[in-house]
């Protein structure tokens, strides 16, 4: 398996060549040459695997350069019962005959991040470890990367981690899930700004290749293909486990419901349906920061500038800007990374793009990709509403999930949303709906009274640079 970028610039590469690098020198985004195709006699042998085994069998067709042996020994001490609170890892919950909730927010820090994170951390581990480097991490979040990140990262021998937030603009729980970790390996940057700011940022550090190669500088954004790699798996997982034991794999579709703000959750599905998982449906469900939704209605792709960034009740999709959107425009093109390059260049200078009335945005049906747009009103119905009919609370995020999902269901064809995180990183919010508090597991008593380390800063890419290198590993 070789890596090469959406814009045509770098040469391809080995996996572990670019599980450092984020970003391609041309400042497009690795993708694989070619998705792994699976034979329907591939995708019966995978029915019935438990969590472990189903990531070595679709983990090793996109690491193949790492031995086996060491990359199963890496999967098996990352998807623990110890780790994930259950050895199913992502267990689903049927609310009714063909709706179900596909659990992914049972890690550490209560997030579907945590699935990705904790591998990559062993990741990066495992090759600095063979290459006797160092690395340090810049990230931007929205809300749960960060936390999830610096739970992964924090302790690792030779990484530091530099993580960029919007201050004032996540819950008090993710902040402090955040803020709160105060390993000397760890650096909390609260930016003056939005969220795009934060991950402009990254970028623009990422397009300096002299700073980055001096500094050793590293990404765990979803921008970096070993992250969509790990969420591909879960895909499987719940498609094996709804359209249930001893049928074959190739009888039944399923319909996926994703809450989006960056693309990455969503597009690892795609990967999956391009590997010939049969999912019908990707539906894209957005909050009031809709550009996904725009595009998939119109075909225009425009982002917000920073002021109209709203700030929501679904936080962590507060982005107008979403990165690996470029991944999945590149397969839509017909991989044409010169198109693609023009598409991008146009956003960055005109703000917008239009593939309206064009050959490509006719393939968009193909792709399997519908989208809605949910708002806080209709989160917080949509959360009474799981309350009440089926005694399970859900979080903001979910909810905007289950809202558009619902929209799209076909009786004929089982419907998955994904809990992308629990109710209680977002509390206000479920007071507001139900007018009780959700619950908070074992842990997280007292999380925002503990003591918090973060800096305050301008969102100004020289002033992240100058920190970086005040306090990056020597």
């Amino acid at each position: 398996m070789r890596y090469i970028s959406t814009r045509g610039g770098a040469e391809p590469q080995r996996f572990t060549d670019i599980l450092l690098e984020g970003l391609a020198p041309d400042g497009g985004l690795y993708v694989p040459e070619q998705h792994p195709r699976l034979s329907a006699a591939e995708l019966a042998g995978m029915r019935g695997m438990g969590y472990r085994d189903l990531a070595f069998a679709i983990l090793s067709r996109f690491m193949d350069d790492i031995p086996a042996a060491e990359l199963r020994a890496l999967i098996d001490r990352t998807y623990t019962a110890a780790v994930f609170r259950s050895e199913d890892v992502t267990p689903v919950r049927t609310l009714e005959p063909g709706l179900h909730l596909l659990g992914l927010s049972n890690g550490p820090t209560l997030a579907f991040k945590d699935l990705a994170m904790q591998l990559l951390g062993g990741l990066f581990e495992y090759v600095l470890a063979k290459r006797g480097e160092t690395l340090n991490i810049l990230g931007a979040t929205s809300g749960d990367t960060g936390s999830a990140a610096e739970h992964a990262m924090r302790g690792k021998r030779g990484i530091r981690v530099f993580m960029l937030s919007p201050h004032g603009r996540m819950s008090p729980f993710q902040a402090a899930q955040m803020f709160s970790v105060l390993d000397p390996n760890i650096f909390n940057i609260a930016l003056r700004g939005v969220f795009d700011e934060c991950q402009d940022i990254v970028k623009l550090v990422g397009n300096d290749p002299g700073f980055k190669a001096k500094h050793r500088i590293g990404t765990v954004n979803s921008i970096n293909w070993a992250r969509v790699a790990a969420q591909v798996v879960y895909y499987f997982k719940g498609y094996f486990t709804v359209t249930g034991q001893g049928r074959r794999a190739e009888d039944a579709a399923v319909d996926f419901a994703v809450p989006s703000g960056n693309f990455g959750n969503i597009y690892a599905g795609f990967v999956a349906r391009s590997m010939g998982l049969p999912i019908r449906r990707l539906i894209v469900a957005t909050n009031e920061n809709n550009v996904l939704d725009e595009f998939f209605r119109t075909g225009r792709y425009r982002a917000r500038r920073s002021s109209e960034v709203v700030a929501t009740s679904s936080p962590s999709m507060d982005i107008s800007k979403a990165s690996n959107f470029e991944r999945y425009a590149f397969d839509l093109v017909g991989r044409d990374a010169a198109k693609v390059k023009e598409l991008w260049g146009r956003l960055d200078t005109e703000g917008a793009f239009d593939l309206a009335g064009s050959d490509y945005f006719r393939r968009v049906p193909e792709t399997g990709f519908v989208s809605g747009t949910s708002t806080h009103q209709d989160r917080l119905d949509t959360i009474r509403r799981v309350w009440r009919d089926y005694d399970v609370m859900i979080d903001t995020h979910t909810a905007d999930g289950v809202k558009v999902g619902l929209e799209y269901r076909s009786e004929r064809v089982p419907l998955l949303c994904l809990e992308t995180a629990l109710p209680v990183k977002f509390d206000a919010t479920i007071r507001e709906a139900l007018g009780r508090e959700p619950e908070r597991p074992a842990g997280c008593e007292n999380l925002e009274r503990l003591p918090q380390r973060f800096e305050v800063m301008d969102a100004d890419a020289q002033a992240v640079k100058d920190y970086i290198v005040a306090n990056c590993a020597p």
